[in-house]
């Protein structure tokens, strides 16, 4: 009989290998959109509320990724997510220091899609004529009540939607016959956003745009790089380069 490590191993990687195939579609739909607003110097911004923070902190300052993503920061880091009111003030401070600027694309990150902070962030995007892309799990969002007052949750307002596949409580593995573990979000959100990314730099390679990419400050020459290629977009970055 398989561990519990090697059966999550064989699950881990068929639901990577749907992801792919439910989301490749949209990604390649995405990735001019996304490729076009860099090609005019704008910066792609990212949101993510408690552990959906790590995703949104995956590809921004990322050596290989693009110089201009930029992520909205919650101090909290999603304690108070669900507090009312609380996404549309943090986001609309962001506005104000960074700006959200109409066709720029803001990717809001929520697993049950059913969070207040997320929602309002994208709600507030939407009113300044962002493109949203929402990544979540569909079979959470579209069942879990959200607590917002709107009444809908991240996959109804986002213009485009990325699944990562999960199943509501985000387990996939039972440890006992009470005890669910074996998270995917995580893996799996961070690889849709890659592979949104790879397309991306790779429509701006194929329709000779610049591709300001970073790279790691380890290697030799890497942080002159980073700050040459960062310098158009320095002060709207909310995490600054080295």
């Amino acid at each position: 009989m398989p561990s519990l490590a090697e059966s999550y191993y064989a699950r881990a990687n068929a639901l990577l290998a749907t992801a792919w195939e439910k989301n490749a579609a949209t990604i390649a739909t995405l990735a001019p959109i996304l490729g076009a607003s860099v090609a005019r110097g704008e910066v792609i911004h990212t949101f993510g509320s408690g552990h959906s923070e790590i995703m949104a902190r995956e590809i921004v300052g990322r050596a290989g990724g693009l110089v201009c993503i930029t992520s909205i920061n919650d101090p909290t880091g999603g304690f108070i997510e669900n507090l009312i009111g609380y996404g549309t003030k943090l986001v609309e401070r962001y506005d104000r220091q960074y700006e959200l600027r109409a066709g720029e694309v803001v990717i809001v990150i929520s697993n049950s899609g059913k969070n207040a902070s997320p929602i309002e962030v994208a709600l507030h995007a939407k009113k300044k004529g962002c493109v949203v892309v929402g990544l979540t799990s569909l079979a959470m969002s579209t069942t879990a009540k959200t607590v917002h007052p709107g009444g809908q949750n991240l996959h109804a307002i986002a213009d485009y939607v990325l699944d990562n596949g999960g199943v509501p409580g985000d387990t996939v593995m039972p440890l006992t016959d009470t005890i669910m573990t074996g998270p995917t979000s995580t893996f799996v959100g961070a690889s849709l956003l890659n592979w949104l990314l790879l397309s991306t730099m790779e429509w701006l390679k194929n329709n000779g745009h610049e591709l300001p990419v970073l790279r790691s400050q380890n290697i030799p020459g890497a942080i002159e790089h980073n700050r040459a290629v960062g310098a158009n977009y320095k002060h709207r970055l909310s995490r600054q380069l080295a």
